[in-house]
């Protein structure tokens, strides 16, 4: 272990372990409960500080630094450029980058906008052309996922390039990284790092992103946990079809147990009425049998399709012998069943029963054959072929509106490793504008709470402890808005009203406080190790709106059922219209009201009514708030990039390579 990852263990078990005394004391003996409505949710979000805080040291822990790969690049290749509305010039330029790459491959571009242009354009490049093929009229398109979906069963390479429309990809990409997979085969995905070309110096958008795309990588991949990020990656083509062939298969499974449930709470509410006559009943009674024995060759292994077929058969039975009963009542029943019971959501890839319609049939009166006929409607819907698909396989993740994160959790469920290669492969453009910028940091953050939500790591079957830790951390972050809001109030309340979310600005909380503040700090240097991380912690702050807006949607399409729109975002300049006030006027609001605090807060002390020590404290508290803060006004009056007159320096912990076009 050398000297620099022996010190960040050091810091980060002593991060730990100051925060927890810090905590602990927050908790126990300084929380001032005359004034809790601001003194409990500052200690709450406190506490979740100190879980971010020991997520970050965990991850660090076993931070990896690769070594090349030793096994030379084997094995067939397709590259994958993803494009729906970018320009074809942007296209041709990737698209001519990655035919030139070093290592023999067949490139491919993805147009889920089905551009005639771009498709001649392509042609007379001798550069492969897919889009989506007429099976997808009419069904759920899964953005980005389904786009790959669709060339997955066009394509037989061995090994897939995924490169986003503006990635210009280095012809030695597969050369570096194509024998991670030799070594060993049970690499399901290769990781690089993003790098834009068109970012300013000062990076006033927050667009590089160095920390991540280095120590955090490295830190997850010593736990096995470096994920998709969805460009710039090389996946095996056999990871990707075992993960659909599963997914299709627990969806199938949960989808025919949820409807052989739904049909035995019907037939056995059928079965007690009394009024029917023996011999319905008894043949209603049978059919439940017959349900239940479905229930249970299921739950040994037996095939879905035999059993469905058999429950299907024996309905069909059922019906001919009750074929006499009122044929109106029939009609009505089946009708709302068809209407309510079994419905396709559009992101889950999988069949839904609802759950509340099917209670409220389970309860009602129906009639025999009525009932017969929806146990006959449910199986029918849970058909093998998915007639709601496009195709009955979905290889990448369609749980979110972010296939990456979700994809490469279930590859690493189902037991397969990834890696992250530490070297800049390929250069693409980022957002110019903050309007954009917005827009893509909320699509990450929606898809992040979407998987959270749908497929906690927390409780997901396959993965080891560190792994569902890594991905939890990430997901975690993304609720600090809610935390921001606490610490961007708290010094507000003191300095206008003078209340005290703490007992005492006293010398047990300095020293507890500053010890914990101060290592953590260091920690974040060492782990940096010269990295610019300031804009990035700016911005974890600065986008507390963003970061809420992400967590309510996110909660109202998994659960409430809403809609939740996917943005592509737009990497060709600067966005039409001025700076985009209105869209951050909550962090303006913030800004007026923390300075107005500060002057209330100076002007009582210097009236003898405010203390002292208190009022400096707050005051340095506001003072950091508003530098930080203070990047969007920077942003929002940002005029894009210029280009500089000589090319920058390399990052010192990337190994950064010209990018391969001529100009920017």
């Amino acid at each position: 272990m050398s000297g620099r990852f022996l010190a960040i263990r050091v810091l980060a078990l002593l991060s730990v372990l100051l925060g927890l005394n810090y905590v602990l004391w927050r908790w126990l003996a300084s929380v001032n409960w005359d004034a809790w409505w601001i003194a409990v949710p500052l200690v709450v979000a406190e506490t979740y500080s100190l879980v971010d805080t020991i997520l970050f040291a965990a991850t660090m822990w076993r931070a990896k630094e690769r070594p090349r790969p030793t096994s030379p690049p084997q094995g067939t290749v397709d590259v994958f450029i993803t494009t729906y509305n970018e320009p074809i010039e942007m296209v041709m330029a990737t698209a001519l980058a990655a035919k030139r790459i070093t290592y023999p491959h067949h490139t491919w571009i993805l147009d889920d906008g089905a551009r005639d242009d771009l498709a001649q354009a392509a042609r007379e490049a001798g550069i492969g052309y897919l889009t989506r093929s007429a099976d997808w009229a009419d069904k759920p398109r899964h953005a980005k996922a389904g786009n790959l979906n669709n060339a997955l069963l066009q394509t037989d390479g061995e090994f897939l390039l995924i490169l986003d429309a503006d990635q210009v990809p280095d012809p030695l990409i597969l050369e570096n990284t194509l024998g991670y997979f030799a070594d060993d085969p049970q690499v399901a995905l290769v990781q690089t790092p993003q790098w834009f070309v068109n970012v300013a110096e000062a990076d006033p958008l927050g667009s590089q992103a160095p920390l991540f795309y280095g120590p955090i990588q490295q830190g997850k991949d010593g736990w096995n946990a470096a994920f998709f990020c969805g460009s710039n990656a090389i996946l095996r083509r056999d990871a990707l079809m075992q993960l659909g062939i599963v997914g299709y298969v627990r969806d199938l499974e949960d989808s025919v147990v949820t409807a052989l449930k739904a049909s035995q709470r019907m037939l056995r509410r059928t079965a007690s009425d009394r009024s029917l006559t023996p011999e319905i009943t008894a043949e209603v009674r049978r059919l439940g049998e017959a349900v239940q024995r479905a229930r249970a060759e299921l739950a040994l292994g037996g095939p879905i399709a035999e059993v469905t077929a058999a429950v299907h058969a024996e309905v069909q039975a059922a019906s001919r012998r009750l074929v006499d009963a009122d044929m109106a009542a029939i009609r009505a029943d089946v009708a709302e069943l068809a209407a309510l019971a079994v419905q396709r959501d559009a992101e889950l890839d999988a069949f839904v029963v609802d759950e509340s319609a099917l209670e409220s049939l389970s309860v009602r009166e129906m009639s025999p054959l009525a009932t017969i006929a929806a146990v006959d409607a449910l199986v029918e819907a849970v058909r093998v072929d998915r007639p709601g698909e496009a195709q009955p396989i979905q290889p990448l993740a369609t749980i979110s509106v972010t296939e990456d994160m979700a994809t490469a959790m279930q590859l690493h469920a189902l037991g397969w490793k990834s890696v992250y290669h530490h070297e800049i492969l390929a250069h693409g453009l980022a957002p110019e504008d903050l309007r954009t910028m917005l827009k893509q940091r909320l699509r990450w953050a929606q898809g992040t709470m979407q998987v959270l939500l749908r497929d906690n790591p927390l409780r997901k079957k396959g993965l080891s402890v560190g792994q569902r830790l890594m991905y939890f951390g990430t997901m975690w972050s993304y609720l600090s808005g809610f935390a921001a809001v606490i610490y961007l109030a708290a010094p507000i309340i003191y300095l206008l009203l003078g209340v005290l979310p703490v007992t005492a600005w006293s010398v047990d909380f300095f020293a507890r406080f500053l010890p914990y503040f101060i290592v953590n700090q260091i920690l974040f240097v060492v782990v940096a190790k010269g990295i610019k991380t300031w804009r990035g912690q700016q911005y974890s702050l600065a986008l507390f709106p963003v970061w809420i807006a992400a967590c309510v949607t996110a909660f109202a399409n998994v659960v409430l059922g809403k809609s939740l729109d996917f943005v592509v975002t737009r990497k060709d300049g600067r966005a039409a219209g001025g700076p985009p006030w209105r869209e951050i006027w909550p962090q303006l609001t913030a800004m007026v009201l923390l300075a107005i605090a500060t002057i209330v807060g100076i002007g009582r002390v210097l009236a003898g009514t405010a203390d002292g020590t208190g009022t400096l404290v707050n005051t340095v508290w506001v003072g950091y708030d508003l530098v930080v803060l203070s990047v969007l006004i920077q942003a929002a009056r940002y005029q894009g990039f210029q280009p500089p007159v000589a090319a920058a320096e390399p990052t010192a912990s990337i190994e950064q390579k010209e990018p391969p076009w001529t100009s920017p």
